[in-house]
């Protein structure tokens, strides 16, 4: 049993069904699973926010090639002990529990992409999420390392008095810097030609400031959705 923290247990778990985790790291979480009833709320808690976002993906039919490689695949992890002693595969929780993860990320990456078909593929995608439920709100994409589109997944109220202001800070650097205002449910387009280039893990995040933005340069006010890069391609 881990010392971590509920805050880390939930980041852990949110990485796992996002399908971001190293393959060692993802197998000692499926190793945990069974015997962590904390850790499985958390997983089952990240599928279901984030389930939502299937429906952004129409249908898609498998190639004719796709079952013969997954066979392929369960008989290379197929266990060498007699055929008796075997556990068929189709009832391992860890297997199903690994393809509903690869699912989830697979349909939130082409959700974001059918949002905007006339954009080339993203090389990072970051889902920007409530703090308080993990509510997914904002879908962040890049196609290279120096302009990124923040595409909304839904309308925010924003009192009269207060804006959107969008940020980002990656590993090293001494604060966050802004990256403009947003306004509730409208796309936006940001270079980054004065930043350096996207990194893994930059962290991202909208707060509530006042209706011309911060006026430090550093965020005041509450943070309203929040998210790490994530490199797909």
């Amino acid at each position: 049993m881990t010392t971590e923290s509920a805050q880390e247990r939930d980041e852990l778990a949110g990485e796992y069904v996002l399908g971001t985790l190293s393959a060692e790291q993802r197998l000692a979480v499926q190793r945990r699973l069974p015997d962590e009833p904390d850790l499985r709320a958390a997983v089952d808690a990240w599928e279901r926010r984030l389930l939502e976002l299937t429906a952004l993906s129409a249908p898609q039919q498998p190639s004719k090639q796709l079952w013969p490689r997954i066979e392929r695949s369960l008989e290379r992890l197929a266990p060498t002990a007699p055929t008796a002693q075997k556990t068929a595969w189709w009832n391992l929780l860890a297997l199903w529990r690994g393809l509903s993860a690869v699912g989830l990320a697979t349909s939130l990456v082409l959700g974001a992409l059918l949002l905007t078909q006339t954009t080339p593929k993203p090389s990072y995608l970051v889902v920007l999420v409530a703090p308080q439920d993990k509510a997914p709100g904002w879908v962040i994409q890049a196609s290279n390392a120096r302009e990124i589109q923040l595409i909304p997944l839904g309308v925010v109220e924003v009192p009269a008095d207060k804006a959107l202001e969008f940020w980002t800070k990656a590993d090293g650097w001494q604060g966050p810097v802004s990256l403009g205002l947003v306004k509730p449910g409208q796309a936006l387009s940001v270079p980054l030609d004065k930043l350096p280039p996207l990194q893994p893990n930059q962290l991202f995040e909208l707060t509530l400031e006042g209706a011309s933005g911060s006026p430090i340069g550093k965020p005041t006010g509450p943070i309203q959705a929040i998210g790490r890069a994530v490199k797909v391609l």
